[in-house]
């Protein structure tokens, strides 16, 4: 038998969203991503830039002769460090129901233990309640894990800081 070839293989979060758009946008501040450059674009994905970014992709559409309504079907956001994986969001017509399968755990705080975490993930959670997310639960440190802190997006996805 011949050996396989390795295949890379990289994961893309997918999210069902209300408004691929707005919701882009706030998980853009909430991991300092950038929104996917326009196709032939040569500006490099840019967090600074994301609204300008995505404003860019309305006007590449409208290009295209994507109509209007569809505009806010989809949006992806980049780790500009390469890092990360792809986060695409797109249109459902449906609300969340029920609880997530999977989630994302936004990591903070690692290496850090006791108090200093807990206010680390405080100060971080303060933050995202600010840009529209939703504070739920938070669990305290104990011998068998360190804490952390439930939140919904704006949608009412939950994640976790950690």
């Amino acid at each position: 038998m011949g050996r396989m070839p390795t295949i890379l293989r990289t994961v893309q979060v997918t999210l069902d969203a209300r408004s691929p758009r707005t919701l882009g946008l706030f998980w853009a501040q909430v991991l300092g991503y950038a929104a996917e450059p326009v196709p032939g674009s040569e500006a490099a994905p840019d967090p600074d830039r994301v609204v300008e970014t995505a404003d860019a992709w309305l006007g590449f559409l409208s290009a295209q002769g994507v109509p209007a309504a569809l505009h806010d079907s989809a949006f992806a956001l980049v780790d500009p460090t390469g890092a990360g994986p792809r986060l695409f969001l797109q249109q459902v017509p449906e609300e969340r129901a029920g609880k997530n399968r999977m989630h994302l755990d936004v990591r903070v705080a690692p290496g850090l233990r006791g108090e200093e975490r807990m206010a680390a993930l405080e100060e971080e959670c303060a933050r995202l309640v600010a840009l529209g997310a939703s504070r739920l639960e938070r669990h305290e440190p104990s011998a068998r894990d360190h804490g952390w802190i439930v939140m919904a997006d704006p949608e009412g996805n939950e994640f976790c800081l950690d």
